[in-house]
């Protein structure tokens, strides 16, 4: 909990009210610091849901950001024939907007991020609160490539029309012999 009232301790900042509106076009070329402390922020913004513009800050002290769900993979490393398994289990708590109707047909489209990506999808489910893909892909690549690279997950309707309602991601430094369980929190997908 921060104190919005006027700070009197030695070393704080008095900002000018101009530095904080995002409308003013000098805001990229400045550094910006919170009312609170002397630590620089972001002065980055984004539509909320209502469609006005925000900053970060505000979002995240409001509490404000909507819960996307969450989606459950598993991950082995099969090192004697160098395949990767990944393993699609489900989504839960899954929200999507109102514009994808009722109950939308779901699934998920994965990308390994190497040089020349890789990507899979699975079957399409009807939209619910929590969805059961139990899907395993296989794919035979040298760990030495996969440890650099990322997992993309991209939740994404089918009917009525293709959209992307959310992703999220996973780096693969960690992939062993030994099977992991994961549970992803899904962002609002990317501009």
């Amino acid at each position: 909990v921060s104190d919005l009232r006027p700070s009197t301790l030695p070393g704080s900042f008095d900002v000018s009210r101009s530095m904080f509106d995002l409308r003013s076009p000098p805001h990229r070329f400045m550094k910006r610091y919170d009312s609170f402390s002397s630590v620089p922020s972001s002065t980055s913004s984004r539509k909320d849901s209502q469609g006005s513009n925000r900053s970060l800050d505000t979002i995240t002290l409001s509490g404000d950001e909507r819960d996307f769900g969450r989606l459950n993979v598993k991950l082995c490393y099969v090192s004697s024939v160098e395949q990767i398994w990944i393993t699609v289990l489900h989504c839960k708590d899954l929200s999507w907007p109102s514009s994808c109707g009722e109950n939308p047909h779901i699934y998920v489209k994965g990308i390994l991020t190497l040089p020349k990506p890789v990507h899979f999808k699975s079957s399409a489910k009807e939209g619910c609160n929590d969805i059961e893909f139990m899907e395993t892909f296989v794919f035979a690549i040298k760990l030495q490539s996969l440890q650099a690279v990322r997992l993309v997950f991209k939740i994404q309707t089918q009917t009525p029309r293709k959209k992307t309602i959310g992703e999220c991601s996973l780096a693969l430094r960690e992939l062993s012999s030994e099977e992991s369980s994961h549970w992803l929190d899904i962002s609002p997908p990317s501009k």
